[in-house]
């Protein structure tokens, strides 16, 4: 944070001030887009010749591997002007790279089978044709621009002979030096005040052939990457849940409903022989049936429990914390505690998925004394953190509590970090967009 000495007022950064700053921007990008232009064009052009005349010999793929990884480097350096005209965040595609130990062949013929290759190579090639004459658009407008607001100041030096024209005299305005004057200084004027409007979108114009070459069809294609992981993720948490779920009704409620069984059945045979016995026996059945009530109520706490459905996230995650094995401190934005705030319920059960699983892992492994669960709204995001401070060691190899938490984040299409070294203490940060 700056600090503002007293009686001075901060210089706050004005509407012309950034008009002018993306102004220089945007002719920026175009002017040196033309420099940049020709080198990709000759360097196609040269590159594409050489390879078609030396395919009849091996030399031509190796020189066409050579041209495309030249037009992946210009393509690179246009990625990186880009953000200053798209304000987007770059994003630079995954390229097929040669297997570790690949002979010279494989190396040569890798980049001819990515299809990124070729959209740069392709890219190198046409954007000569928007490129200049969106360069001699800006140009003549920079012209018109400055001689035109500054023609005042030079029109007595410009020699005219006496069968001279002007414009003003075949508009009609006139043949002296103010009708000559005001005529110009208008088109100057009227350059000046237009000339952001036309730079921005020449550099648009030329951008946007960019980005559909050079990184749109890489984000969507890593979107579909990014969306058949989260398909995969979403099907082994869902198969993972049904597995523990199926494994703890086998070893829970459903022996102790067989026992059940079976001592009603001897309570039934002793009831006439033995009334008090059978009287034993059906207490015991009683007993029986509580605990199963509890182990089914607790097992639907970890699917969806009504709390959370009813009275929101932070009660939920209150009640996890209540009955957490290691003591633990509980910090929970308080809009997420708002009618306004809830969360949407899908959001809602992957967070308390997380912090439940968590707490689970703590418990049995972590040897903590203590542990805090911290969730927090921000912009566009829910963020879960739970520490301990307990002996460390905790990983997201398959086999492990984490990877179910790592499944289910991912399958909401967000991100979890562990830190867990040799000795503790332990941190699982989740990040859940929303």
């Amino acid at each position: 944070m700056t600090a503002v000495p007293l009686g001075a007022a901060p210089t706050p950064t004005t509407p012309v001030r950034g008009l002018v700053r993306q102004l220089l921007r945007d002719s920026g990008y175009v002017l040196f887009s033309l420099p940049l232009a020709l080198v990709g064009f000759v360097l196609a052009v040269a590159g594409i010749s050489l390879t078609a005349g030396l395919l009849v010999t091996t030399l031509g793929l190796p020189v066409l591997t050579g041209t495309l990884y030249a037009a992946r480097g210009l393509a690179d350096l246009e990625r990186l002007r880009l953000p200053a005209v798209l304000r987007q965040p770059r994003v630079r595609p995954i390229y097929l790279a040669p297997e570790r130990g690949a002979g010279f062949w494989r190396r040569v013929l890798t980049p001819m089978r990515d299809p990124q290759s070729w959209l740069d190579l392709l890219h190198a090639f046409i954007r000569l044709l928007v490129t200049l004459p969106t360069f001699v658009v800006v140009v003549v407008w920079w012209a018109l621009a400055l001689t035109g607001t500054l023609y005042g100041a030079y029109d007595w030096a410009i020699p005219r002979g006496p069968d001279d024209q002007d414009l003003s005299q075949l508009l009609g305005m006139g043949d002296g030096a103010g009708a000559r004057v005001a005529l110009n200084t208008a088109i100057g004027l009227f350059a000046l005040f237009t000339l952001p409007l036309v730079a921005r979108a020449c550099a648009r114009i030329q951008a946007a052939l960019a980005y559909s070459l050079l990184t749109g069809v890489a984000e969507m294609r890593q979107r579909i990457t990014t969306l058949e992981e989260q398909k995969r993720a979403a099907a082994s948490a869902e198969a993972s849940a049904l597995r523990r779920l199926e494994r703890d009704i086998h070893d829970g409620p459903q022996q102790r409903l067989v026992r059940l069984a079976m001592d009603l059945s001897r309570a039934r045979q002793q009831l006439a022989a033995d009334p008090e016995a059978a009287r034993r026996t059906l207490d015991e059945a009683v007993s029986q049936t509580r605990e199963t009530l509890d182990e089914l109520r607790a097992l639907s706490r970890g699917i969806a429990p009504p709390i959370l459905v009813d009275r929101g996230l932070p009660s939920a995650l209150a009640a996890l914390a209540a009955r957490a094995l290691v003591p633990t401190e509980l910090v929970v934005d308080d809009e997420l505690g708002t009618a306004a705030g809830r969360l949407d319920p899908g959001l809602e059960s992957t967070a308390y998925f997380v912090v439940a699983e968590a707490l689970t892992n703590v418990a049995k492994h972590s040897r903590a004394a203590t542990c805090r669960v911290e969730v927090t709204r921000k912009v566009g995001r829910l963020e879960i953190t739970v520490a301990d401070d307990g002996i460390g060691g905790a990983h997201l190899a398959k086999g492990h509590g984490l990877s179910g938490i790592a499944d289910r984040v991912r399958a909401a299409g967000g991100t979890l970090e562990v830190a867990s070294p040799t000795g503790g203490p332990t941190r699982i940060h989740a990040e859940l967009p929303r």
